[in-house]
C-alpha cells in the first residue's frame, strides 16, 4: 500500500494541482461579480498570463476555455453572443501561445514578453473583429452589429494589453520574469 501511495505521490503534483485550483477559482468568479468588461478583460488576460508563467503552456490552454463559458452564464456576455464564445475561446490560445512563443524564443526575456504581448493582443484582436463581423451578418440581426463590434473590437487589444501590463508587474514581483 505505501508503495502505491509512493507512487501516486510522483505522479501527481499536489502544489500545481492546488495553485492552478485557486487561480481557476479567482478567474472563473470575477465575471460573475464584476460585470465592467474594462475591469474583467484586463484582469482575465492578466491571470491567463500568470498561470502560463507559474502553471506553464497546458494550465494556461486550459484556462483560455473557462472564463468565457463563466461570463456567458455570468451575463457579462450577452446571452445572444454565445455562438461568439468558440471564438473568443481560440482567440484567448493564440494570446496565450503568442506570448509563449515570443518570450522563449527571444534572448531577452523582457523584450520577448512585451513582443508576445503586442503580437498577442493584436492577433488577438483581429482574429475576434473578422471572426465576430462574419458571425454577426449570419446570425445576428443588423441593429445588434453595432454592439458586438464595440464589444469585440479594440476594447479587446485594450484589455488585452492592459492585462498583459499587470500580469507582468505580478510576475516581477513574484520573481517569475
Amino acid at each position: 500500500m505505501n508503495e502505491i501511495k509512493t507512487n501516486l505521490g510522483t505522479l501527481v503534483d499536489v502544489r500545481s494541482i492546488s495553485t492552478f485550483l485557486g487561480l481557476a477559482g479567482i478567474t472563473i468568479l470575477v465575471p460573475f461579480f464584476i460585470h465592467l468588461q474594462w475591469l474583467t478583460g484586463p484582469f482575465v488576460n492578466a491571470m491567463l498570463i500568470i498561470i502560463l508563467f507559474i502553471l506553464g503552456i497546458r494550465s494556461a490552454l486550459v484556462m483560455c476555455l473557462i472564463p468565457s463559458l463563466m461570463a456567458l452564464s455570468g451575463g457579462l456576455i450577452p446571452y445572444f453572443l454565445a455562438p461568439a464564445v468558440p471564438f473568443i475561446m481560440i482567440s484567448n490560445v493564440i494570446y496565450i501561445l503568442s506570448i509563449d512563443w515570443l518570450y522563449n524564443n527571444i534572448k531577452d526575456n523582457a523584450k520577448g514578453y512585451w513582443l508576445g504581448l503586442l503580437l498577442g493582443s493584436t492577433v488577438k484582436f483581429v482574429f475576434l473583429l473578422i471572426s465576430l463581423n462574419i458571425i454577426s451578418r449570419i446570425m445576428i440581426k443588423q441593429d445588434v452589429i453595432a454592439l458586438i463590434i464595440k464589444m469585440f473590437s479594440w476594447p479587446q487589444f485594450a484589455t488585452a494589453l492592459a492585462g498583459g501590463v499587470f500580469a507582468w508587474f505580478i510576475l516581477k514581483w513574484l520573481k517569475r520574469i
